[in-house]
Order: structure tokens, then C-alpha cells, then sequence
């Protein structure tokens, strides 16, 4: 059952003292017996790791993390998979003070090069199997899963070596906690320093927006190489205490079905992508699992995936939205005292601690019920709002608020209605404006989702003559479909029927992939751009 939670103004003055230190708030204060990670192998094997057990070897951690020169708020980048070794590691990092850099598997040396320097890391810390991505660096080497070659140290002599354990580091509220850098949706990836009182925010949404309490079993299957991982699937449970799952495989939907059911998995949070993909598998049954809560982020979630769910799980996933740069803040909340109706396309309303509104375009004053314009967060409105600005990257961070300061812009479109309800409708450069009328392609994008033929797609503005923009598709079709004539006109029927006349797409391009970021996330302005060079 849901429990009463601590309220915003609690948790902000947990996470915020001088004094907070962020081994305590995430480890040392638990229940040493009590489980804090579950990990699963392909195999659904599994091993449990206690909050005695992480502090124990975290010690340690950070103990060989100062022999190598390690202080507080340097960074130690790491290149890692869901592994017992990363959480004992993630706590020997904020253990020592020091600032975590996530680096995603997927990535390839450039990305990672990036990042490293970017963040000038002293440490890096990878699986094996990732070690021969990283070429020329200066920062010391600690491989994970098998012995090391000179130079590098293994990570698991350097756990078990007996060292004198340390003092864990008090860095403060503002203290930095993680350097996580945008995913590039829409350009350039730019650094985002995370502090420590923003564990408040990541905690209230474990709590309310998820409503994970002390019975579930609870899995966000999300890579902690991104923000929804690494904030909601390692920091927040940690924070509030609870068990959580983190699968040491790679994604499947059978894999994930099976882990759903031999771990009776209560409460589960992923992205759109996991479940479009498990509801096109016909390899795997849901009738033995019993889910309380599902949720959605990292994207918009469309409408034929709530249907689904609701048949397969006998419960609707719940959209939720937010940012690397400030979390999750608009919900359709799970617990008992936020939950309310789902609206079809709604992100959900505000959270607790947070103040949002629609604005005009061209003013910082709200736009009308039901009106498009941009999502922004009233900075002095919203006491769990800890985003400051980017890493050495002022003109980019000025871009992000008012010249008064009082506004946050989130840099999407959408529309609140008159109960308080949000709806995403695009990236602002996104947003396509064709004879005056402004379209979110989203919306045309959820009605086209909903074609048995389609697996997935994308829409964007192409220049027009006359219009300015007209609107054209790119679908990925499902397994065993063709693409023809005659579907291209029941798909531009579909749109005129189920949305609007006049925002059909005029042109339908059927492509074997769509351009995304690492984590999954929709690259329109890719297509954007290749349209432009006529590839």
C-alpha cells in the first residue's frame, strides 16, 4: 500500500544542509540488512547486495580511490554495465566526495573522449569488455571483471586489499554529486552538474510519482548511463531505501518479460521503446505477472501502448515527463494522494515543489487554455528546481532561462487544458507551422503509431511553396509489412479522420531505422538536416 512520505520542504532540508554527506544519505542511514540491490544475470540467476554489504565494500573503494589521488569534486568517469561493481563503485565515488561521470556502454571512443575531457577526469573506471574503446587518456585505468594489463589496475585487487578506511566526505546541498551530459536531442550534448540536494527531487518522485514503497519489487529498466537510470534507478532508491533491480544483460522482451515474472516484479518504470518492442513480440506471455505500477519517460508515450498494457498487465502505464537538467516534474502521479485520471496524450501535472505554465511564444506571460507554447518551470515557484546552469557553457545556460530569471525553459511545446493537465507536442524547433496553423508532430506521430503497419515514426516540416511547411512522415514498418501506394493513402486518410484535415503528411517515406541518440530518444532534426543535403 502507498505510506505517507515526507513532504518537499522535508526532503529539501534533508538534501540541502551544509553538512550532508552523500554516502550517509544514500547508505549509511539504511537498514545494514536490508537488500539494495538485486542483480540479474541473462540466465535470471541473481544476487543480492545489502546496504551492510555496499557500505563495507564502498569503504574500500574510496579508500583506494585517495591512494590514486582521488579528492573531493574531481571526477572518475565510469564505463560500465548494471553490476554490483558499478553500485560499490557509484558509493566509493560520492563516498570520497568526488564527482561521478557516466559514460553509456553504447558509446564509441569520441563520445567517451568528450566526456573525459570535458570533465577532466582522474579515474576511469570500465568493464573489460568496454576497455579497448578507451584510446589515449591521461587518467589512471581500474577494469572491472578480470585481471588488468600494466597499467591498468584491476578493480577487484583493489577492492581486496586491506587499506585504513576513511572518513566519508561532506560536500554539502550544493556539493556536486554527478557530471551527466544532455543526451543531444537537438544538438551538441552539454555537461550538467548535478548536486546533492537534488536527491530531494529524485526521492519525492520515487515516492509519489512512482509510489514505490517498502513491499515492491521494483525495476526501472532504464541504463544508468543516462539521466532516468542513473536518477531513478540507482540515486533515488538509494535515497529513499528501497530494493531495487538492475539486469546485467542486455535488452530483450522476452528477457524482460521472464524477469518481470520469476522476480514478481510489483512496480516497473522504462522507456516507450521497451514497451512498443515488447508489445510487437509474440514470443512471450504477461498472464503471470502481477504489476501494480508501470511507467513511461524518455519520451512521449502513445496511446495504442496504454491500450495495450491495460489488456496485457490490467493496468495503464502512466507518462511522465522531465530533463536531465532537472528531473522528473510532470507526472501522471501513481500514489494514492496524486493519482487522477488519465487524459489520452497528457504528461500528467506538476509534482509537489514545482511550479510549471505554458507561455506565449514571443512573451514570458501564459498562454490560454488548450494554446501551444512553451513549457517552462517558474524557477521561484519551484523550491526542488536545482538546475543552475551547464558546465562552462554560459550562453547555452542564458538561452535556458528569462533575462529576469524567474523563468525556466525547458525548450518543449505543449499545452496545459483548464483542469491543470500538460500535453507534449514537440521539441520547439520541433514544432512544424504550416498556413499559420503551428502542429505538434507528436500528435501526428501517436495517430500514425496506432497503424498495425507501423512500428514506429517520425515527423517533421518540409518546406513549402505555398504553406510555408507541410508535413512528411518517416515510418518504420512493423515485421512482414510493405510498404505501398495504397498504405501511404490509408495512413493520410488516418491522420484526416483520427486528427485534422489539413495536417496530414503530404510525403511518406517508408526507412528501415530512425535517427536516435544512445539513449532513444527521437533525433528529428537529424532527418531535418538530411532532408536539407537531399540524403
Amino acid at each position: 500500500m502507498s505510506l505517507q512520505v515526507p513532504t518537499a520542504e522535508a526532503l529539501i532540508a534533508q538534501y540541502s544542509a551544509h553538512d550532508a554527506c552523500a554516502a550517509d544519505l544514500l547508505c549509511d542511514s539504511h537498514d545494514p540488512d536490508a537488500i539494495a540491490f538485486s542483480i540479474i544475470e541473462a540466465d535470471l540467476t541473481s544476487a543480492d547486495i545489502t546496504y551492510g554489504q555496499l557500505r563495507e565494500r564502498s569503504e574500500q573503494g574510496a579508500a583506494a580511490l585517495a591512494e590514486l589521488g582521488v579528492g573531493p569534486q574531481d571526477a572518475v568517469a565510469t564505463l560500465m554495465s548494471k553490476s554490483a561493481d558499478l553500485v560499490v563503485m557509484l558509493l566509493a565515488i560520492w563516498r570520497r566526495g568526488a564527482i561521478h561521470v557516466p559514460l553509456f556502454t553504447a558509446f564509441a571512443w569520441p563520445a567517451i573522449e568528450m566526456r573525459l575531457t570535458s570533465s577532466t577526469a582522474k579515474v576511469i573506471i570500465t568493464d573489460a569488455d568496454q576497455r579497448q574503446k578507451i584510446k589515449d587518456t591521461s587518467a589512471t585505468v581500474i577494469v572491472a571483471g578480470e585481471n588488468a594489463s600494466a597499467p591498468d589496475l584491476a578493480l577487484a585487487t583493489l577492492l581486496a586489499t586491506p587499506r585504513p578506511r576513511i572518513p566519508a566526505e561532506a560536500i554539502g546541498g550544493d556539493g556536486t554529486l554527478v557530471l551527466i551530459f544532455t543526451s543531444g536531442t537537438t544538438g551538441s550534448p552539454k555537461g550538467v552538474p548535478v548536486p546533492v540536494r537534488a536527491l530531494a527531487s529524485f526521492r519525492q518522485y520515487i515516492d509519489l510519482g512512482l509510489d514505490v514503497n517498502e513491499d515492491d519489487v521494483f525495476w526501472n529498466a532504464a541504463d544508468p548511463g543516462w539521466a532516468y537510470g542513473l536518477y531513478y534507478g540507482i540515486l533515488g532508491p538509494l535515497a529513499a531505501g528501497r530494493r531495487s533491480l538492475l539486469l546485467h544483460a542486455g535488452f530483450s522482451p522476452e528477457l524482460t518479460f521472464g524477469v518481470l515474472e520469476r522476480f514478481g516484479v510489483t512496480n516497473f518504470a522504462a522507456a516507450p521503446t521497451v514497451y512498443r518492442t515488447m508489445r510487437s513480440t509474440t514470443k512471450a506471455s504477461a498472464k503471470n505477472i502481477r504489476l501494480r505500477r508501470a511507467s513511461s519517460a524518455g519520451e512521449p508515450l502513445t496511446p495504442e501502448v496504454i491500450t495495450w498494457a491495460e489488456e496485457a498487465f490490467g493496468i495503464p502505464v502512466r507518462d511522465h515527463y522531465g530533463q536531465t537538467e532537472h528531473g522528473m516534474m510532470i507526472v501522471n502521479a501513481w500514489h494514492d494522494s496524486l493519482r487522477g485520471q488519465l487524459r489520452p496524450g497528457s504528461m500528467g501535472r506538476p509534482l509537489p515543489g514545482w511550479s510549471c505554465s505554458v507561455l506565449q511564444d514571443n512573451t514570458d506571460e501564459p498562454a490560454a487554455a488548450g494554446e501551444m507554447g512553451r513549457v517552462a518551470v517558474d524557477v521561484a515557484g519551484s523550491p526542488l528546481m536545482w538546475f543552475a546552469g551547464y558546465m562552462e557553457a554560459p550562453e547555452k545556460t542564458a538561452e535556458r532561462f528569462s533575462a529576469d530569471g524567474r523563468w525556466y525553459f525547458t525548450g518543449d511545446a505543449g499545452k496545459e487544458d483548464e483542469d491543470g493537465n500538460y500535453f507534449f507536442s514537440s521539441r520547439d524547433d520541433d514544432v512544424i507551422i504550416m498556413a499559420g496553423y503551428r502542429i505538434g508532430p507528436f500528435d501526428v506521430e501517436s495517430i500514425l503509431a496506432g497503424h498495425p503497419s507501423v512500428q514506429e515514426c517520425a515527423v517533421i516540416g518540409a518546406p513549402d511553396e505555398l504553406r510555408g511547411e507541410v508535413l512528411e512522415a518517416y515510418i518504420v514498418l512493423s515485421e512482414g509489412t510493405a510498404g505501398s501506394d495504397d498504405l501511404i493513402l490509408d495512413l493520410q486518410k488516418l491522420v484526416k479522420t483520427q486528427f485534422a484535415a489539413h495536417a496530414y503528411p503530404r510525403h511518406i517515406h517508408f526507412v528501415e531505422d530512425l535517427p536516435k541518440t544512445p539513449s532513444g530518444k527521437l533525433q528529428r532534426y537529424v532527418l531535418r538536416k538530411r532532408r536539407a543535403l537531399g540524403s
